[in-house]
């Protein structure tokens, strides 16, 4: 399947949002006259940087990914393409085999279909696109709840404090980088899964928490809990069929996006513009604190400069693996419980009448089978469980 944690992909685990330790200074409470007169009302005013957004957009993404998947096992049409299927009350919805697919869901070359990332497609055929399209793909009924019930938590508290646009555009930038590192270094699988993109938004969420140090309370136990969070999701890459590369992609994207996006005005420029004038500070106050503006300048240059140069890199064909070694020991650390060969499976087939032949060119086993004019997708199927 894939190596995009997917899980045959990128194989995503919940991923875990740290508590809001942030103090917003939404209302502003006029003190009452100290003339005799009666006291006049409390007055509540909200600040536009600190307001809370309606969420929508993160439900949004969850149901166009399970549509997608819906659409994907719809187009998969298991009992028409594959010798033998899971849940076949399903109809055309049923599963590939465990065997071919552990994580039930459709086979590898119904997600090729459907726009899984395939490196030779987008270098040879120019196909960009890939990059984008198998963020919105996942390989299984077990990848795609582990992504979405890991959107809702995260996702869900960063549009409240931020908003929809940069949340959006945080989310969907953050999985182009996923995609675009995983393709330097993983080119001989295909890859699907919103993982970069929930990697982003966890690196975002740890910038924001660094820019905007100057309003938390409790920093540095947010920080603990979050480093720990992110130390155990991006260990979890380290075995076998996860696309960790992904992870670490759409992790550094999200990190230095967060210091773009989720930048917040300090509380004293806030003061002076939002408080009555008698209690307005004297000393005027920037927008911004300095190690603000110069996280912020850094931050875009990296990502001007990283994408740039990974899309080059990309598109004339460079494997990065060649340039590094050890790298291939970020996304798989081999023992003796694993093997990390993730190779797919080829086989060699031989029609005769209804007889088909085939043999496995990873490990050598041969099978018969009963099937006359086998297709390709179903031979590709019977290859996959021969070879697994």
């Amino acid at each position: 399947m894939a190596a995009d944690h997917s899980q045959s992909g990128t194989t995503q685990l919940r991923l875990n949002s740290r508590r809001s330790y942030v103090v917003h200074p939404v209302d502003i409470e006029t003190p009452p006259l100290t003339s005799p007169a009666p006291a006049t009302p409390a007055v509540f005013r909200e600040i536009k940087h600190f307001k809370k957004w309606v969420v929508w957009l993160i439900p949004a993404f969850v149901i166009i990914n399970t549509i997608m998947f819906i659409i994907t096992m719809y187009v998969n049409n298991c009992p028409k393409n594959s010798v033998s299927c899971i849940a076949t009350f399903l109809g055309r919805f049923s599963f590939q085999p465990f065997k071919e697919n552990p994580l039930l869901g459709p086979s590898s070359s119904t997600l090729q279909k459907m726009g899984a990332l395939d490196v030779k497609k987008v270098v040879d055929d120019h196909q960009g696109w890939l990059l984008i399209t198998c963020n919105w793909l996942h390989g299984g009924v077990f990848h795609l709840l582990a992504n979405m019930l890991s959107l809702l938590v995260i996702g869900y508290r960063l549009e409240q404090e931020f908003g929809f646009v940069r949340i959006g555009l945080l989310y969907v930038i953050s999985g182009l980088g996923g995609s675009l590192m995983s393709s330097l270094f993983i080119q001989s699988n295909i890859s699907v899964g919103a993982s970069g993109a929930l990697f982003g938004l966890l690196g975002a969420m740890l910038s924001e928490l660094i820019t905007n140090w100057t309003i938390y309370a409790s920093k540095f136990g947010a920080l603990f809990t979050l480093l720990i969070i992110i130390a155990i999701n991006l260990a979890v890459g380290i075995l076998p069929h996860v696309d960790n590369f992904a992870h670490i992609g759409g992790f550094l994207s999200g990190f230095f996006l967060g210091f773009v996006f989720l930048i917040r005005p300090q509380f004293g420029w806030v003061n002076q513009r939002y408080a009555p004038p008698e209690y307005r500070s004297s000393e005027v106050k920037s927008k911004f604190k300095t190690y603000q503006c110069i996280f912020w300048i850094l931050s875009l240059v990296i990502l001007i400069v990283g994408f740039t140069v990974g899309l080059v890199m990309l598109l004339r064909g460079v494997d990065a693996n060649e340039h590094c070694s050890w790298c291939h020991y970020l996304s798989c650390v081999p023992t003796s419980k694993w093997s990390c060969n993730s190779e797919p499976a080829y086989c060699s087939s031989t029609q005769t009448g209804d007889q088909l032949f085939l043999t496995c060119s990873s490990n050598g086993k041969n099978g018969t089978y009963t099937y006359p004019n086998a297709s390709s997708s179903q031979i590709q199927g019977l290859c996959s469980q021969l070879c697994s």
